[in-house]
């Protein structure tokens, strides 16, 4: 390669992955900034992994709905006349609407453009002024599918059918953290926003606890030890790591009725990545996590929920509990806001450079060897004839 020519986001990533974890830098300015490789990973990552819709008891009884897009496309999550969860298009298949918005419950799917209506299982009910339309078959009209699986409490959902079941992928998941049964943790709370970063920036800023100690120092920088913290190496589907927390926020520690763990258990914190962009904080008495969308290269929409372990919501001071987390958990939000988005200025900046990691930071190189295994090096640098 000469001089003149210049490599593509994709191969600075590959070159920026291949060397050793003890000789890793931080992930290439153009891998955040290009639009060009955001249309990569939305056709090669989020287009093609499993994604999630939030909590499986956010949708309880039939009808209940949430809608989301998966690399640009409109989908429905719904829980169906005989409980099943359910997820597949929300576009009509008369003259291509949308259908329907947000949350909420419903009875049907009624297009809010001609009315034509389905049923919570995709079929079509009813078209207003077709009958005399001779090509026309309502039987033969269904809202395509999706797959859409409960993984341990979580609504799981790709457009790819062939990728492995959650189940299968994400078993180790299940043997770091199944005494924890997440699946048992009830959401208290969903609530979206969006921040002027990019998804990769946010995604790391989760995946490190190295900045606790200073970006938190006013919530819960004092109740971790960097010296206590392991960052041991991750699976290809998930990173993760965990804290041994002290004594200084009770919510983090099992409460007293937990009889099932022990030892340090009781006061481990889980912090786990599963890949592409499902960010989940697990603790003995409380979880909350972050599901988040890309929004151009410089913006994410976050999903973002969580409640308190089963033990502390049955306790009678539940209210008093879910407010403290709820409060602390908003101030952590706002700390982080601002330093995910001072990154993605510092990383617009025409000085700003990529440098060493600390070995606090395994799973943020982990992460980037994901991104790279997804999107395929260009065999033509950018710029070349």
């Amino acid at each position: 390669m000469t001089r003149h020519e210049t490599l593509t986001p994709a191969q600075e990533l590959h070159a920026n992955v291949s060397v050793p974890f003890g000789a890793a830098r931080a992930m290439p300015k153009s891998v955040y900034t290009s639009p060009e490789f955001l249309a990569q990973e939305m056709r090669q990552i989020f287009a093609a992994d499993w994604l999630c819709a939030g909590r499986a008891d956010a949708l309880p009884n039939p009808g209940d709905y949430l809608t989301m897009q998966i690399a640009g496309e409109p989908i429905i999550v719904l829980r169906d006349r005989d409980g099943v969860l359910r997820a597949m298009s929300n576009v009509c298949r008369h003259r291509m609407s949308t259908l329907l918005e947000g949350r909420g419950t419903t009875r049907a799917i009624v297009c809010p453009y001609h009315a034509w209506t389905y049923n919570l299982d995709g079929t079509l009910r009813g078209a207003p002024a077709m009958a005399l339309n001779e090509g026309f078959c309502k039987s033969d009209v269904r809202l395509p599918q999706v797959r859409c699986e409960d993984w341990l409490g979580w609504i799981m959902v790709t457009l790819n059918p062939g990728a492995p079941e959650p189940a299968e992928r994400l078993q180790g998941v299940e043997a770091l953290v199944g005494k924890f049964h997440m699946e048992n943790y009830i959401e208290a709370f969903r609530e979206e926003f969006r921040w002027a970063t990019n998804w990769k920036v946010l995604a790391e800023n989760f995946m490190e606890s190295y900045h606790l100690p200073v970006c938190h120092a006013d919530t819960i920088g004092h109740t971790v030890d960097l010296l206590k913290m392991t960052c041991p190496e991750g699976d290809p589907a998930f990173n993760y790591h965990f804290i041994i927390k002290n004594d200084a926020l009770d919510l983090t520690l099992a409460h007293p009725t937990n009889t099932t763990l022990e030892g340090d258990d009781r006061r481990t914190t889980w912090l786990i990545s599963i890949y592409p962009s499902l960010l989940i904080t697990l603790s003995p008495g409380y979880f909350w996590y972050l599901c988040l969308t890309p929004d151009g290269p410089g913006h994410v929409n976050v999903l973002f929920g969580g409640g308190l372990a089963p033990e502390f919501g049955a306790d009678p001071k539940a209210e008093e509990h879910f407010a403290r987390l709820k409060t602390l958990l908003d101030e952590v939000n706002v700390e982080d806001k601002g330093c995910v988005e001072k990154v993605y200025r510092g990383i617009c900046s025409a000085m700003g450079a990529p440098g060493h990691l600390s070995h606090l930071e395994r799973p943020n190189f982990e992460f980037a060897q994901y991104i790279a295994s997804r999107i395929a090096p260009e065999t033509t640098p950018a710029g070349a004839p």
